[in-house]
């Protein structure tokens, strides 16, 4: 079967990664939230992009199906307005996605992405930091911002009828703020605090929350040196001495209208929409860098590495293992979802029975080699991760680390058809199960620079066989680098070389 050709990748996002949620906590980081929101894959049902008509505010393209109907207008000054209707809904999401994150600061200024989604909800020229908090209160609204490495998000989730309320927040709030020198000295005070929970969680593990952390180093080892392997909240150091100045050119020159998707799901009507986006988003950056400009001159490089806290006072074991993976757009990321899949998940906590699909589960859980192993994903514009997370006794790593390897590795030879079609049809189960939000309308915009219909996602998983399964398997997995994080009481989980050789183990 031939593989469908064009730019797509998928990510699939959930604050706890489980099979319908397949993220790498790149977006995960630190949620700055008044209430934490969640950002999940969906995808809609929907046909191909149709043109629609050139008109006064932008250029405008929609597609729908089965009443559903998903519009994207772009305004002059390049700001993308997208809406996905729902006439039954009496909630509505409004999402300003921007593609920028902590991989666009410099090392002196790592951090600042962050600090600025701080500073944002502190007060503007028009309202006080209580004012906006009390605002959404009001209505009944929730108001929430999201850093990552690579996208920053504000999120309003409100009634129908407030929806007008929720984007003269959001505006006021990304156009107005005024960052007062006071309000600076306490937001450091603020991410301190948040320096020393990280260091709390890290002291007391913990089975219910290590994966962000275990995450966030293997990105910083794999992509050490580069923009990728900063983390989100940056150093200390860089906290403390953040200043105003900082903060405003990091704003004005990624916070531009051609880089911010405004999206909005629910009860909403996208010519309204569109006329409240354009009379109140006018004082946007029109910067012309583009993130793919920025990426080209400092891209991220992959380096074989690992990192490693022991102690052996913690009662489980955590690390991961990832190969270098493809990018949002690479054709072969729909195959490493499957592959992915493949691989499958198991939980003692809430798996009932050890006789899964996954040979890599069923191991786990009848020989009660772990408390939780998953496979995981992760894109970024120009490369990915491929591996599996785990969480484990310590008496087992040994026995636990040889099953990982020895299915992994069985990717690139050994595969059996049954096993594609099941993750095949798992895949496309969890897409039609998933409802869509705002928050992905956005991501798809930013990522693809459209909204990918639910025909298409299809069409590409179908694509993927087992030829498909070993050709890239052996792009990304034979002999090839991995990189390593692990804490936790990990004096018996096997060295960097005994992983490397089994990357190429012995076929027969």
């Amino acid at each position: 079967m031939g593989k469908p050709k064009g730019p797509l990748g998928v990510k699939l996002e959930d604050h706890a990664i489980s099979m319908a949620s397949i993220v790498y906590s790149q977006n995960r980081q630190v949620l700055r939230n008044r209430n934490v929101q969640r950002s999940d894959f969906t995808a809609t049902e929907s046909s191909d992009l149709t043109d629609g008509d050139f008109n006064a505010k932008g250029n405008e393209t929609g597609h729908g199906r089965q009443g559903k109907m998903t519009r994207v207008t772009t305004l002059p000054n390049g700001l993308r307005v997208v809406t996905e209707s729902n006439p039954a809904s009496h909630m509505a999401t409004v999402c300003v996605s921007i593609d920028t994150g902590s991989r666009f600061e410099t090392e002196e200024t790592n951090g600042v992405a962050h600090f600025l989604e701080h500073m944002v909800f502190r007060g503007t020229s028009k309202r006080s930091g209580s004012d906006l908090d009390e605002e959404m209160e009001n209505i009944g609204g929730e108001l929430s911002g999201h850093t990552s490495r690579d996208k920053s998000l504000y999120i309003a989730k409100v009634m129908a009828g407030d929806v007008p309320k929720a984007l003269d927040i959001l505006s006021d709030m990304l156009q107005n703020s005024t960052f007062d020198e006071k309000l600076i000295k306490d937001e450091r005070n603020t991410i301190m605090d948040e320096f020393l929970e990280l260091k709390t969680l890290l002291r007391t593990l913990v089975i219910a929350q290590p994966d962000d952390l275990i995450f966030d180093r293997l990105q910083e080892t794999a992509f050490q040196h580069t923009p990728l392997g900063r983390t989100v909240l940056g150093p200390p150091k860089n906290i403390m001495f953040m200043t105003k100045k900082d903060i405003q050119d990091y704003l004005s020159t990624h916070y531009t209208a051609h880089r911010m998707v405004i999206s909005a799901s629910g009860a909403v009507q996208h010519n309204d929409i569109v006329e409240q986006v354009n009379k109140m988003f006018t004082k946007l950056s029109t910067n012309p860098i583009t993130s793919t400009q920025l990426v080209e001159s400092e891209p991220a490089i992959f380096t074989g590495s690992e990192i490693r806290k022991r102690d052996d006072d913690k009662p489980f074991a955590h690390f991961g293992i990832v190969f270098k993976g493809a990018s949002w757009t690479d054709p072969d990321s729909i195959a490493l979802l499957v592959m992915q899949t493949m691989l499958g998940s198991w939980d003692k906590a809430t798996d009932v029975g050890t006789h899964k699909g996954s040979q890599l589960a069923q191991m786990v859980g009848i020989d009660e080699l772990a408390e939780h192993v998953r496979a995981v994903t992760g894109y970024f514009k120009e490369i990915g991760l491929f591996g599996v997370y785990v969480a484990a006794k310590p008496d087992s790593l040994d026995d636990l680390a040889s099953a990982i390897m020895q299915e992994i590795s069985k990717l690139c030879y050994q595969v059996a058809e049954e096993d594609v079609i099941r993750a095949q049809n798992q895949l496309k189960s969890l897409l039609y199960k998933e409802q869509p939000t705002a928050v992905e309308i956005g991501r798809q915009l930013l990522c693809y620079g459209r909204r990918i219909p639910l025909a298409e996602f299809f069409a590409r998983i179908d694509a993927v066989d087992v030829a498909t399964v070993k050709r890239v398997a052996n792009k990304f997995i034979f002999d090839k680098d991995i990189a390593i994080a692990a804490s936790g009481p990990v004096k018996l989980l096997p060295d960097y070389n005994w992983f490397r050789s089994r990357t190429s183990m012995l076929r027969y």
